[in-house]
C-alpha cells in the first residue's frame, strides 16, 4: 500500500511538472550516467542525460509514442523477458496508461516478494549449508556467505543497473539509498524498539569501514572514471573488512579465555560469558528447541509415508501449527506467497544440515536434477539460452532436460526414502546456482520495470533507485532486525545494519563495475549530472558522521532520542531529495 501511495504521489507531482514545463520542451534529468572509454581514452558512449534518447517520449503525441519505441535503441533494453516501454505504449492504447501503471506497480510488488523468498527461503540455507560442509567459523561465515545471501538482491540488482549507460543510475541510488535507509530508519527503529548500550569497538570499527567506503565512492563519483584497479580495490576493502573481524574476534576471545582463567585460579569463581562485543553474536537458530518441539508430534508406532506423500508434503509451504498461531494479516499475506513458494519449491533443492535427514526428500529432489538445470538454461541473462541450438539444429534446452530425465532416474534407483546419499550436499552447491540465476533475473527485471516507470513519470533513475529500489531490497532486513531487536539481539541487529550495507556497496560498485569491463573492455566512466546525486551522497555521509561522533558522546547508549533523531533525518533528506528531483531546489547560476 505505502508503494502504490508513493507512486501516486509521484505520478501528480510528474504531471504538474509536465504541464508547468510544457508539452514540447524538453527537460534534462538528473542522475547518473555512464560511459565507456576505449583505449585512446575517447568516449565511445556519452552521459546519461545525452544518450538516453527514450525519456523523449513523453514529449511527443500519443500516436507518435509506439513509433518512436520502436526506432529508439535506447528504448529497446536487452535485460529483462519483458520489453515494458513496448507494452506500455505499443500494445496497450494510450488512455490506458494509468491502468498499465498500476498493473505494473502490482508486478513490481510481485518482484519483490519473489526477490526476497529466493534470497530467504533457498539462497542463504544453501550458503549456509555449504559453508557448515566447509567448516568455516561463524565469523567467516557471517561477514562471507550470510552477507552474501542478505545482500543478494542489492548485489544482483546493482549489477544489472550498471550493464546498461540509462540505468546505472539506479544503481548508485539504491546503493546509496539503501544505505540512507538502513542507517537511519532501521538503526533508528531498532532504537526506539530496544534501547540498548552498543558494542563500542565492533560499532565503530563498521562506521569507518563504511565511511571509507561512501568516501572512496564519492571519490570516483567526483573524479567520473573508474580503473581496472580502482574496482578491484572495492573487493580488496571488503577482504580487509573481513580480515579485520576475524582478527579482532579472535583477539577479542584470546583476552575473554586469559581474563576466564585469571579469575578461576585467584577466585575460584565459576566462569562467566561476557556481552561486551558483537563479534560473538548468540545464534538464533534454535535447533534443538525446535528439534524438541517437533519430537512432540512423532507417532508412538513408526510410520513411513510412501513416495507419493513425501512429495506432497514436500510441495507444501503451509505449517498447520503455525497457520493456527498466526494473525490474519499474516495469514493474507502467506495466501499471495503460497503458489510462489510452491513453484520455487519445485525448481530449488534446500538442504539443511541442522535436521537429521539433511531434508533429504528422494523424490522431490530427484525432480530437481530435472527442473534446476532447466530453469537455469532457461532464465539465464534473461532467457538468452532459452532459443539457443546446438550447431544449428539441437535446443539446448532439450538437451538439458534429457540430461536431467537420465540423472535424475539413476539418482532415484540407487537411493532411499530414508537415508540421504553420501553427495547430498552437492544439492545445496546446484541450490545455491539456481536461486542466484532467478535473483539475477528477477533484479533484471525490477531495474527494467523501474526504467519505464521513469520514463512514463518523467522520473530519474536515482532517485528511484533510492526509493522504489532501496526500499524493496531493505524492506525484508528492517522487519528482520525489528525482529531481532524485540527478541533481545539489538546488538545483532545493529551489526547486521552495517554489516550488511558495506557488502552491499563494495561488492555492489565493485563487481558491477568488472562485469561491464569485461563487456566492454574498457574502463567505466560514471558522470554524476544533477544536485540530486550530491544530496545523496552528501546525507549518507553526514548520516555516517554524526553517528560517529554522537553515539560516543552518548558512551554508546542508543536511545529513543537517538532513534528519534535519525527518523527525523531521513524523513528531512527524503524531503529534500524530492523537492531537489522536481525542480523546487536547483542550483542558481
Amino acid at each position: 500500500m505505502a508503494l502504490g501511495v508513493l507512486l501516486s504521489v509521484l505520478l501528480v507531482l510528474s504531471c504538474h511538472q509536465q504541464v508547468s514545463s510544457g508539452s514540447h520542451v524538453l527537460t534534462a534529468r538528473p542522475g547518473v550516467g555512464v560511459a565507456w572509454l576505449d583505449s585512446d581514452g575517447t568516449r565511445e558512449m556519452m552521459s546519461q542525460s545525452s544518450t538516453d534518447q527514450c525519456d523523449r517520449v513523453m514529449n511527443l503525441s500519443a500516436a507518435e509514442r509506439c513509433a518512436f519505441v520502436k526506432n529508439t535503441p535506447d528504448c529497446s533494453l536487452v535485460d529483462g523477458f519483458i520489453s515494458y516501454l513496448y507494452l506500455a505504449f505499443c500494445l496497450l492504447p494510450p488512455n490506458l496508461t494509468p491502468l498499465t501503471i498500476t498493473l505494473c506497480i502490482i508486478w513490481l510488488f510481485f518482484l519483490f516478494i519473489i526477490l526476497g523468498l529466493t534470497a530467504s527461503k533457498f539462497f542463504c540455507p544453501n550458503l549456509s549449508a555449504i559453508s557448515t560442509s566447509l567448516r568455516l567459523t561463524h565469523n567467516v561465515a557471517g561477514v562471507t556467505f550470510l552477507a552474501f545471501g542478505n545482500g543478494a538482491p542489492d548485489i544482483f540488482s546493482a549489477v544489472a543497473a550498471f550493464s546498461h549507460p540509462h540505468t546505472a543510475g539506479l544503481a548508485v541510488g539504491a546503493l546509496f539509498g539503501a544505505g540512507i535507509f538502513v542507517t537511519t530508519v532501521v538503526a533508528g527503529s531498532v532504537s526506539l524498539v530496544k534501547p540498548f548500550t552498543v558494542a563500542s569497538r565492533p560499532f565503530l570499527r563498521d562506521v569507518i569501514f563504511y565511511m571509507a567506503a561512501v568516501f572512496w565512492t564519492f571519490i570516483i563519483l567526483f573524479r567520473g572514471t573508474i580503473s581496472l584497479g580502482e574496482a578491484l580495490a572495492y573487493l580488496g576493502l571488503y577482504v580487509v573488512y573481513v580480515l579485520t573481524v576475524i582478527i579482532s574476534a579472535y583477539i577479542y576471545n584470546r583476552q575473554k579465555h586469559s581474563a576466564n582463567v585469571t579469575v578461576r585460579n585467584t577466585t575460584h569463581v565459576p566462569e562467566f560469558q561476557s556481552s561486551d562485543s558483537d563479534d560473538e553474536v548468540p545464534c538464533l537458530t534454535n535447533g534443538t528447541i525446535q528439534q524438541d518441539y517437533e519430537a512432540e508430534y512423532q507417532p508412538l508406532l513408526p510410520y513411513s509415508e510412501s513416495t507419493s506423500q513425501i512429495l506432497l508434503s514436500s510441495l507444501n509451504p503451509v505449517d498447520n501449527r503455525k497457520w493456527r498461531r498466526k494473525s490474519w494479516s499474516w495469514r493474507a499475506v502467506k495466501v499471495l506467497k503460497t503458489p510462489l513458494e510452491v513453484l520455487l519449491l519445485l525448481c530449488i533443492p534446500v538442504v539443511d544440515p541442522d535436521k537429521d535427514d539433511r531434508n533429504w526428500r528422494r523424490p522431490l529432489n530427484c525432480l530437481h536434477l530435472v527442473t534446476a538445470p532447466l530453469v537455469c538454461v532457461l532464465t539465464f541473462q534473461s532467457g538468452a539460452y532459452g532459443d539457443y541450438k546446438i550447431q544449428g539444429e539441437f535446443p539446448l534446452w532439450l538437451l538439458t532436460l534429457l540430461l536431467g530425465l537420465f540423472l535424475s532416474t539413476i539418482v532415484f534407483c540407487i537411493t532411499t526414502n530414508d537415508c540421504p546419499p553420501a553427495y547430498h550436499p552437492l544439492f545445496a552447491l546446484l541450490g545455491f546456482v539456481v536461486s542466484a540465476v532467478l535473483i539475477s533475473a528477477a533484479a533484471s527485471e525490477v531495474v527494467s520495470l523501474l526504467h519505464m516507470l521513469g520514463v512514463v513519470l518523467s522520473l530519474s533513475n536515482t532517485v528511484l533507485g533510492l526509493t522504489l529500489l532501496a526500499w524493496g531490497n531493505s524492506i525484508g532486513d528492517c522487519f528482520s532486525d525489528i525482529t531481532i531487536a524485540r527478541q533481545g539481539y539489538p546488538r545483532m541487529a545493529i551489526s547486521a545494519c552495517f554489516g550488511g550495507i558495506i557488502f552491499n556497496m563494495l561488492f555492489g560498485v565493485g563487481l558491477g563495475c568488472l562485469m561491464q569491463m569485461a563487456r566492454s573492455h574498457s574502463e567505466v566512466q560514471l558522470e554524476p549530472e544533477g544536485l540530486l546525486t550530491w544530496i545523496l551522497a552528501g546525507s549518507l555521509g553526514l548520516s555516517l558522521v554524526l553517528s560517529f561522533v554522537i553515539v560516543p558522546l552518548c558512551r554508546f547508549h542508543l536511545g529513543r532520542p537517538y532513534g528519534i533523531f535519525l527518523l527525523v533525518f531521513y524523513a528531512i533528506f527524503l524531503l529534500i531529495a524530492l523537492l531537489t528531483e522536481f525542480g523546487k531546489i536547483h542550483i542558481v547560476h
